[in-house]
């Protein structure tokens, strides 16, 4: 009896070491950022034209790149990312608390070897810096390079093209892991992205009248043939509000090419119309640099004084104090069509020999969000988000702001635009379809 307890005994310690050693090789399961692994067998973009494409974890940014589904893609599965010549593909969104990120890469079959560098931007994409070795293909297989990160606060990549000029880059399999760490949404207000939303127009700086140019303070599509931007982003919330005074310092903008014409302010002299700011100036009275930025003919437009000093200006103040009451917003407004009616009476079409074209309307989308971190993951099918479209005339005087609101999907289809573009296609549509029916007068003490 004893022999046979002994024996027992004897197999139960061997049981234990087995299920001991199976234990410590069994590898822990990996944490991954929500939308990683990104295989890219659900994207679809067939154009090197650049644009915006809606990944599983979110909506990237591609120039000079398309989605690969040729036998010449060196790839797993059936898709993989293809760039060509200097391209790149981007982030359009945070994510938080990144241990590694991994890409797998090949040359395109057929072509020689380049080279692509890692980017990153910790500041929502308003400044980046190579990370890592220059990685360099080697041939037409697959092969993989991980990155450690390390990094708890929010951060987006961009993947660059650096060499190999018509030779064809292939990049798959994506996959970024997670440290833990959960974003701190910090109810202290800040200033973020200018353009989180989504670049309407797919602005770039190739295309004169689409042409894209980044400032501080906001961010505009620039159109050349109008003498106007055709838009301007920006983001709205008590972090960007102080006291200084208006500059009023209306003049060219010097970062337009030196060929081009730069508007003026007397252009617009004796014209019956304002010299209409796109981004508020009292959105941007944190200092004198801001407040002064906003003053830039580019930014400007002409527009009815009705319009202008009326509902318009109604519509700035109402943002303004949503934003006092614990919120923040995002905006573009611009311009569509051609003639207006100003003080001068009359329909007007263009001012001082046709250098600056009168717009029909204004319009604005604003998104409003409480006071937060990760804005894009926080927008939802309830937020609130107004669009209108107001006439360029004198005769909306006495009329209010509210009386002009429209879903965004009217307004998309009027400019042609795509609002929005980085918000998740589903939550997108649910947003884009309605008009905003919420008050226009008070703003009561919370957030929305």
């Amino acid at each position: 009896m004893f022999a046979k307890f002994r024996h027992f005994s004897y197999l139960l310690s061997i049981s234990f070491l087995i299920s001991s050693c199976i234990s410590s090789i069994t590898p822990k399961s990996t944490a991954y950022i929500t939308g990683f692994p990104e295989g890219l067998e659900n994207a679809s973009k067939s154009s090197y034209t650049a644009g915006n494409v809606e990944l599983t974890g979110g909506i990237w940014y591609f120039e000079d790149a398309l989605i690969g589904t040729t036998a010449n893609d060196t790839k797993n599965e059936s898709r993989a990312i293809r760039i060509r010549e200097t391209g790149f593909v981007r982030m359009n969104y945070d994510i938080f608390g990144v241990k590694e990120i991994n890409i797998s890469y090949g040359a395109y079959n057929g072509d020689g070897d380049s080279e692509w560098e890692l980017y990153v931007s910790k500041n929502s994409g308003s400044s980046w810096s190579k990370f890592g070795a220059t990685q360099k293909t080697s041939g037409s297989k697959l092969s993989t390079t991980a990155f450690t990160i390390n990094e708890s606060g929010k951060i987006r990549f961009e993947i660059r093209k650096v060499s190999g000029g018509a030779n064809r880059l292939n990049i798959d399999d994506i996959i970024i892991t997670s440290t833990g760490d959960s974003p701190t949404n910090s109810t202290t207000p800040t200033r973020d992205d200018n353009l989180a939303m989504g670049n309407p127009s797919n602005a770039d700086s190739k295309d004169e009248n689409n042409y894209l140019m980044i400032k501080k303070q906001y961010v505009l599509s620039y159109n050349r043939s109008k003498g106007t931007a055709n838009w301007s982003s920006w983001h709205l919330s008590m972090a960007w509000k102080g006291t200084t005074q208006r500059t009023d310092n209306f003049r060219p903008d010097p970062a337009l090419p030196s060929s081009w014409y730069r508007v003026v302010t007397s252009d617009y002299t004796n014209s019956g119309f304002d010299r209409g700011h796109l981004c508020p100036s009292d959105d941007r009275d944190g200092s004198y640099e801001d407040n002064d930025e906003t003053f830039l003919m580019t930014n400007i437009a002409p527009q009815a004084p009705s319009n202008n000093r009326g509902l318009w200006a109604d519509l700035e103040e109402y943002s303004r104090k949503i934003a006092a009451a614990g919120n923040e917003l995002y905006i573009v407004a611009g311009v569509y069509g051609k003639g207006g009616t100003g003080s001068n009476g009359g329909k007007t079409s263009t001012l001082d020999n046709g250098k600056v074209v009168v717009p029909e309307s204004f319009w604005k989308v604003i998104v409003i969000l409480p006071v937060g971190s990760n804005d894009i993951a926080r927008v939802d099918a309830q937020t609130r988000v107004i669009a209108v479209n107001i006439p360029n005339k004198e005769s909306v005087e006495g009329t209010k702001w509210g009386e002009y609101r429209l879903s965004i999907d009217d307004l998309e289809a009027l400019t042609g635009y795509d609002f929005l573009s980085n918000v998740p296609s589903a939550i997108q549509k649910s947003l884009e379809s309605r008009k905003d029916a919420g008050p226009t007068l008070k703003v009561a003490n919370f957030r929305y």
